[in-house]
């Protein structure tokens, strides 16, 4: 391990602001630096490694029947994802770096030893694997019932941030092809609903960020 990565290692193992469990896999995984836009690994893929975020920010997704992209959630630092690994199974999704990242990989026989060791480690396991589930069963059937619009709208309303003046800003880190693959539909189309936002007067584009200037409509 470069000096760097251990240093970075020693300080998130440190850091009080994550959760023991995590800091403990950590801790005991190989620590490796991803540049963005890095495929970590392939839906159906066999897989027997859990990957532990430290730095950065990853997008699990899965492609539909349409082959359209179903993005399941993004995983940040102080959180893990592969936890299928436990079985040795095939992956349930791909997983992609959107920013440079930082993970620390722990293999399977080093996973079971934890659970040995810490079995109420294996109820928190199933706990996310259970949410985590339902937010695949929610994705799914957002995109076979809500339309683009209707996708759009609830993302806004999920990660934008209200501000003093009653607005509501969109992460700034949240580009408009990431926006787009969220909620199922083209760059084009995307931009064809906010520019009828636009005009309409529900948002505003500042220094390309996207503000929600009021609620958007239940439908458009």
């Amino acid at each position: 391990m470069s000096s760097d990565l251990s240093a970075l290692t020693q300080a998130f193992c440190s850091d009080t602001a994550y959760p023991k469990t995590v800091r403990e896999l950590a801790a005991m995984g190989t620590v490796r630096r991803y540049r963005a836009n890095t495929t970590l690994l392939y839906e159906a893929d066999r897989g027997d490694t859990l990957f532990v975020v430290m730095e950065g920010k990853v997008r699990a997704y899965g492609i539909d029947p349409n082959e359209r992209e179903i993005t399941f959630g993004m995983v940040g630092p102080g959180d893990y994802f592969g936890e299928m690994a436990l079985d040795g199974g095939p992956r349930s999704a791909t997983v992609v770096t959107t920013e440079p990242s930082v993970c620390s990989l722990v293999s399977r026989d080093s996973l079971l030893a934890y659970i040995a060791r810490q079995p109420e480690f294996a109820l928190e396991l199933l706990g996310k694997v259970i949410r985590r589930a339902r937010m695949a069963t929610n994705s799914a059937r957002n995109l076979a019932f809500i339309d683009v619009y209707g996708r759009l709208a609830q993302l806004f309303m999920e990660i934008a941030v209200p501000q003093p003046d009653g607005t509501a800003l969109v992460p700034e880190n949240l580009s408009h092809q990431e926006i787009a693959t969220r909620v199922g539909c083209t760059r084009d189309m995307l931009a064809r609903i906010l520019t009828d936002l636009q005009g309409a007067g529900y948002v505003e584009l500042r220094e390309r960020r996207i503000v929600i200037l009021t609620k958007l409509p239940a439908r458009w």
